[in-house]
């Protein structure tokens, strides 16, 4: 079976993003690009109310306004969110014509890109997706992923991205020391260490995983 959607992680950093629709669709996708490092703008004649709220803070630019063809061209990433079909195929014929990525709500065929049922610890990202066909069961399964990594996940993650600065400026050209260290965080009891110790005990933990044997 061959897919459609490639799983992969892009960077959104100078890549401005253009949302056009102002309903409550429209706002689910702003606030998903709003966890991302990008300029967003929102273009449509009438907007929820939370998107006006987020333009007052400065976290959108919002234009009222009709869209303009081709102004799909200037973006990094587009998403259409309305119920105006023609107005849809307008911004992803403009958008493919310019190379640009281009997601049209709920119709999968006009969509480049998808917006995947997504859990974050800090810098862990786990995403689940159907390639368009179920995204019912992908929002299902995001619930199960909240037992499979529960909260003090958040803090675990943290420490597993200092703990990798630590071990490569440890052993800068020992491949075999770095997979050791990484093999004792990775086996240790977290839920009990960041249940039962303290910050120094964890901290005398880890300089315990650094210097590993022999």
């Amino acid at each position: 079976m061959r897919h459609k959607f490639m799983p992969i992680s892009v960077s959104l950093k100078d890549r401005p993003c253009l949302v056009v629709g102002g309903g409550l669709v429209a706002l689910r996708k702003v606030e998903n690009l709003l966890e991302y490092d990008t300029a967003i703008t929102v273009v449509a004649q009438e907007v929820h109310e939370k998107l006006a709220y987020h333009a007052k803070r400065g976290r959108i630019s919002l234009e009222k306004r009709e869209y303009r063809s081709p102004e799909a061209a200037g973006y990094g990433l587009v998403v259409s969110a309305t119920d105006d079909g023609t107005l849809n195929r307008r911004v992803h014929e403009d958008s493919r014509a310019a190379g640009v990525l281009v997601n049209v709500v709920d119709d999968p065929p006009h969509c480049d890109f998808i917006f995947p049922a997504v859990l974050r610890r800090d810098c862990l990202t786990a995403a689940i997706s159907t390639d368009g066909k179920a995204p019912f069961v992908s929002g299902h399964l995001r619930l199960v992923l909240e037992n499979i990594f529960p909260g003090h996940w958040k803090r675990l993650m943290k420490l597993a991205a200092d703990f990798r600065k630590r071990v490569r400026d440890r052993w800068v050209d020992d491949l075999e020391k770095k997979n050791a260290c990484y093999t004792e965080f990775l086996e240790a009891d977290w839920k009990r260490i960041l249940k039962e110790l303290d910050d120094d005990q964890i901290e005398e933990e880890l300089r315990r995983m650094l210097e590993v044997p022999g």
